[in-house]
């Protein structure tokens, strides 16, 4: 039986804004894996003393915004893993969890630059596979690609931030062209990003 291919795409989503849908959709549409699954990650170990909203709620936001999008899937798989945790550990626990899944990992090319500072990042690499994505600013060397890590040149180009978004948030400025509607209200219905 052939398995279904999963790009994992992990972040805080704090909050999830509409790059991260398109993204997502675009590698879907792109056949690129047969499915994303949005990895709401609890914390970066890279990003220590970064404030974050509760889990469930960026949990709840990322459900919300890929309602009408079947092939993306908010996952919660790290909520239970031990903290910290490394994305190789969270990898091998899903290819254990899931047999019938081959899983590969997608990544900016702001993180694919600093990538050999992460926790058996060669193994991920090896094992895994990576998608790169672009991120404005962060160009990548086409020319010095190892095999098994596949550059989206193609990919849409989002400057949104969620640092920039929260910070709209807090000082009440349009995030209409940023946030899925129905995120925008699930923040204000509880109350989410006043206090930064």
């Amino acid at each position: 039986m052939q398995k279904r291919r999963v790009g994992i795409y992990s972040g805080s989503f704090n909050p999830i804004h509409l790059g991260h849908v398109r993204l997502a959709e675009f590698i879907c549409s792109a056949s690129l894996v047969d499915e994303v699954w949005l990895m709401v990650s609890p914390l970066n170990p890279l990003k220590q003393g970064q404030t974050l909203e509760p889990d469930a709620h960026r949990f709840a936001m990322a459900k919300i915004a890929t309602t009408h999008c079947p092939k993306i899937q908010p996952s919660d798989f790290e909520f239970d893993l031990p903290k910290p945790n490394y994305t190789y550990g969270t990898l091998s626990q899903l290819r254990t969890a899931y047999p019938d899944c081959d899983f590969t990992l997608i990544v900016g090319s702001d993180n694919w630059l600093i990538f050999d500072k992460w926790r058996n990042w060669q193994e991920i690499i090896d094992e895994f596979g990576l998608l790169v994505y672009p991120r404005p600013g962060y160009n990548v060397d086409e020319s010095n690609i190892p095999a098994n890590v596949r550059l989206l040149a193609e990919a849409p180009v989002t400057d949104l931030s969620s640092t920039e978004i929260r910070e709209a948030l807090t000082s009440g400025k349009d995030t209409s062209e940023m946030l899925n509607s129905a995120v925008r209200d699930y923040i204000i219905s509880n109350g989410l990003y006043l206090n930064l």
